[in-house]
């Protein structure tokens, strides 16, 4: 008799420890995610009012915010404006090269984008090129090929800054992918000239002022104005016109492969899309009757006795 209370008050006594140790562990893991969470929201409150208060430049040093455009090509399955990057290449030729390199893109790179075969190496053959040396060891030129790049209009950085005051004009190569804002960027910069400096601004000798620039005084005068350039196809020279072409043309120089990346990322989609589809399939129709069945064992019923 006392050995069946002495073995029900241990049981009973191992099932409130059980239950004490499973009640303090779960106040124990509680009060842990409490302080994570406490620590973790403290630690983003902190970090986000430093970010307001911290300013490295301050809104004039750092520009003008541009305004967002709806650039053609700036969809997930948009194009570029192939007309628009061959104006712009005009524009560039006529106006821009006389101070910016090019120093990535190729005559070949315009083959069946904005120019024909043709056109390209009429163009390349313009310009001369060093050649292999002859016979005596005197250097010689020859006709530019499609194979050669667009060559920049001085002949290293010391030359351009001379004849720059100082300053040296970037190459526009990737010139749209190393500005924050992008084309958005280049477009105000290029129409955002105004015709006086606002009063207060003093500018140094040779600069002039456009408020989408860091600091406001840029060396780059206004280049774009009306009918400056004229267009093949008659599309009227305007201003905004021209800085649209030649920032689309500056940015196809930037990724040149855009078009067929996103012909290659719709074609994934597609193909990915059909296997996905394929997988739910085989799953639903193929795997769930196997997945779900119930395989049931009968024993074998012992023989009767006699």
């Amino acid at each position: 008799m006392f050995s069946r209370f002495g073995s029900a008050f241990k049981n009973s006594a191992r099932s409130f420890s059980t239950s004490a140790k499973a009640e303090i562990s779960s106040n124990t893991k509680r009060v842990i995610n409490g302080a994570v969470g406490v620590a973790g929201l403290t630690a983003a409150f902190v970090l986000y009012e430093d970010s307001q208060t911290a300013k490295a430049m301050t809104a004039a040093e750092h520009g003008l915010h541009a305004p967002e455009y709806d650039w053609p090509h700036k969809g997930m399955f948009d194009s570029y404006d192939h007309a628009s990057i061959r104006r712009g290449f005009q524009v560039y030729r006529e106006v821009c090269s006389a101070c910016h390199s090019l120093d990535r893109i190729a005559w070949r790179n315009l083959v069946g984008v904005s120019h024909t075969n043709a056109e390209a190496k009429a163009m390349a053959e313009e310009y001369e090129y060093d050649d292999e040396p002859d016979d005596q060891g005197n250097p010689r030129k020859r006709p530019g090929k499609l194979t050669d790049y667009i060559p920049g209009p001085y002949a290293n950085e010391e030359a351009a800054r001379a004849a720059n005051g100082g300053a040296l004009p970037p190459d526009l190569s990737l010139v749209v992918k190393a500005r924050h804002g992008g084309c958005d960027y280049i477009f105000a910069l290029l129409t955002g000239y105004p015709d006086d400096p606002p009063a207060g601004v003093v500018l140094a000798p040779g600069s002039n002022y456009n408020p989408y620039f860091p600091g406001g005084s840029i060396a780059m005068a206004r280049t774009l104005f009306d009918d400056i350039v004229e267009y093949e196809d008659g599309t009227p020279a305007s201003s905004s016109q021209m800085a649209k072409d030649v920032v689309t043309f500056l940015d196809w120089c930037s990724e040149p492969e855009l078009d067929d990346r996103k012909k290659l990322g719709a074609k994934a989609i597609i193909i990915l899309t059909s296997l996905y589809l394929m997988a739910v399939w085989t799953k639903k129709f193929k795997w769930a009757p196997i997945k779900h069945r119930k395989i049931v064992f009968n024993p074998p019923k012992p023989p009767k006795k006699n």
